[in-house]
């Protein structure tokens, strides 16, 4: 979905996401694009990595609302 500023895009995505049975909200701020697939995550515990997965994983058979996701494309964060 595209749309000018101020067009209510992010509240009809957040109503989506209440209104479905299965679906996950995320923003540009809330995960990379490696995490809407899946992560590594150091478990201090263990001492050993874990593969979790990621959005894109975890709302299989739903609906994924990424907020956001066209500032990904064309202007990619900095470190």
């Amino acid at each position: 979905m595209l749309g000018d500023p101020g067009t209510a895009k992010s509240q009809l995505l957040k109503f989506v996401e209440k209104a479905t049975p299965l679906a996950i909200y995320t923003s540009r701020m809330g995960s990379s694009t490696a995490g809407l697939t899946a992560s590594m995550q150091w478990n201090h515990i263990t001492r050993e990595f874990n593969l979790e997965g990621g959005v894109m994983v975890l709302a299989d058979d739903g609906v994924v609302c990424i907020y956001g996701f066209v500032h990904r494309l064309f202007f990619p964060a900095t470190s």
